[in-house]
């Protein structure tokens, strides 16, 4: 029958049925001379595509590239359509076989930074303090938990205290939840302070206020008269006995805890990284250093630019570089799972060394020469990664060129390294996508890889990486295959439902939250679980929209209880408002 309908349909002129498919493109947009590529996802033979404006006319035709391999099942085959020829500015879309695209732009390069100042606003949503939190000016310090088993949240007896008041009011939430790290917020205002720095007049005039709300909490962390470190507020889970519950345990607006019949809700403990005096992890004290030596190198006041660094000195002179052990990241260590410390060191030394020559400080050399061990050591030992909250070398290596170090080839190669690393990945993928979206992480991964592209360039001059950082950047915009957005608030088709208390509470979306993206599907096998009795449900009917997209391992949901993928993180929004401030340059 099929085959007898298919002739008379040719035999009459009628049209083909079109096979069914979409068209994924960065929903953001190019600046005029960036390499542009789209994506045709579809279960048959690609059509021939046109590029219309707002009014429909004709800007652009082209043929669909090769395949460049299927997806699932479902969407056999990708093509690529280049639209690298539109230069004109302007709003279009693409259609092709009756399919048609979300809306893109074509603007210089500041086009991006109107995303980059919402991730700004999503900042200032973030801060804790004021009628949050007021407790926090006097919590209690207590000894480290101890955990009911090496992979759980639940804490085993009772929390012990052993010092206070300490006044941790400030700094931001670090993530859906409401407890606060310095491990994570020491590295989101070292790229704060780095955006600052390297955005010029493209960086938002907010970022510098965020990034000195964000000193000024690290400050209250770093006690220098007991040389003691705070890591942590706030507890994730409660006791196996239940006498008591944690930040996760409730779904709640901040605000209300202050009045919390909960104990640890309503007063914090806070936890140190290690006894006052002693040694502390060189992944904190490296990034943490970093932070406040970059503070030093942006802040016009000399006076207090110096404070800064001598600040920064003396957390980095702190670090424990010998017998290190497991790292300290978090309270369990399973929320952040870090490994690797030398890039931390590197980071803090090139900071240090470029805060102290544009200041005429003599230690300028030493640090250089600290910076350079580690990047030594660094490079034999811990390559693999590339620009992420877990590995901060891209960063590292190119401020340690800026700083003179004399291993400048050896830098630069290990840069090209880590984007050959996600090059790899790319030409392999449908989306080309050179982040690993069957794990953790993947949207940060993919800002992280469009800014090394971009500090690559800036220390060596060469532009052979700037097409494959766009590609990453519009991955995270919409060219990817879900056709989302993962940046709350940008572009037609942005996530709607993150795992985001305050949003989802009072109604008011997240604006500028960067979230986590697809992960491993097996991380769904189980569903999503129930939902909190004061959770208001996201999407109201609860169907996975995106189900049919699911492929290649991974799996994105766009729904409240998806903590696994639609959860917004300080740390991903970081890298991602430094990836477009350098992008906003070009």
């Amino acid at each position: 029958m099929r085959i007898v309908l298919a002739l008379a349909l040719a035999l009459t002129g009628a049209p083909a049925m079109q096979p069914s498919g979409h068209i994924r493109v960065d929903q953001v947009g190019f600046a005029p001379g960036e390499a542009k590529h789209a994506y045709l996802m579809t279960s048959g033979k690609p059509a021939d595509f046109t590029v219309v404006d707002r009014r429909g006319r004709p800007v652009l035709k082209g043929t669909a590239g090769r395949d460049l391999g299927a997806w699932n099942a479902a969407y056999a085959h990708v093509y690529d359509l280049d639209l690298t020829g539109l230069k004109r500015p302007g709003s279009y879309r693409i259609t092709s076989g009756g399919l048609t695209s979300a809306e893109f732009a074509i603007a210089p390069s500041p086009l991006l930074a109107l995303p980059a100042s919402k991730i700004v606003t999503f900042f200032g949503g973030q801060r804790d303090g004021g009628r949050r939190h007021s407790t926090d000016k006097a919590a209690d310090v207590y000894d480290w938990p101890v955990f009911t088993g090496p992979d759980t949240d639940q804490i085993k007896g009772e929390l012990t205290k052993v010092g206070g008041p300490v006044d941790v009011e400030g700094g931001w939430f670090d993530a859906g939840d409401y407890l606060k790290f310095t491990h994570i917020l020491a590295y989101v205002d070292t790229l704060m302070w780095a955006a600052r720095r390297d955005g010029g007049p493209v960086a938002d005039p907010r970022l510098r206020s965020e990034a000195e709300h964000g000193l000024k909490y690290l400050d209250k962390m770093w006690d220098g008269k007991s040389r003691t470190l705070y890591i942590q507020v706030g507890v994730g889970a409660g006791n196996a006995q239940g006498t008591f519950v944690g930040d996760h345990d409730i779904w709640r607006l901040p605000e209300s805890d202050d009045s919390s019949a909960e104990k640890y809700i309503r007063n914090r403990p806070v936890f140190r990284a290690a006894p006052p005096g002693e040694p502390i992890s060189p992944n904190l004290a490296g990034r943490t250093a970093a932070a406040f030596a970059l503070a030093a190198q942006v802040e016009p006041d000399r006076r207090r630019a110096r404070a800064w660094l001598d600040q920064a000195a003396e957390i980095y002179a702190m670090a424990k570089t010998t017998d290190v052990g497991r790292l300290v990241t978090s309270l369990p260590h399973a929320f952040y799972p870090e490994s690797v410390w030398r890039d931390d060191m590197e980071l803090g030394g090139a900071e240090l060394a470029l805060a102290a020559q544009r200041l005429g400080d003599p230690r300028a050399a030493r640090w250089l020469a600290q910076a350079s061990h580690w990047a030594e050591e660094y490079i034999a030992n811990d390559t693999g990664d590339t620009l992420n909250l877990y590995d901060v070398s891209a960063l590292a290596h190119a401020d340690l060129i800026r700083a003179g170090a004399a291993m400048k080839d050896a830098l630069a190669a290990d840069l090209k390294a880590q984007l050959e690393i996600g090059a790899s990945r790319a030409a392999k993928d449908p989306f080309r996508a050179g982040a690993r979206y069957d794990q953790f992480d993947s949207v940060p991964h993919a800002f992280g890889l469009a800014a090394t592209s971009r500090l690559y360039r800036s220390v060596t001059g060469d532009r052979s990486y700037d097409a494959f950082g766009t590609q990453q950047r519009g991955w995270a915009f919409g060219a990817n295959p879900w056709g989302v957005s993962f940046v709350q608030g940008v572009g037609d088709n942005s996530i709607a439902c993150p795992h985001y208390q305050i949003a989802n509470l009072t109604g008011r979306p997240a604006t500028g939250a960067v979230v986590n993206g697809p992960n491993s599907a097996s991380l769904f096998d189980d569903g999503l679980g129930g939902h909190f009795e004061e959770m208001a449900k996201c999407p109201a009917d609860g169907v996975d929209r995106y189900e049919e997209f699911t492929g290649r391992g991974s799996r994105f949901v766009d729904d409240v209880r998806s903590w696994q993928a639609s959860e917004p993180a300080d740390d991903f929004a970081a890298i991602a408002l430094y990836a477009l401030t350098l992008m906003a340059r070009d």
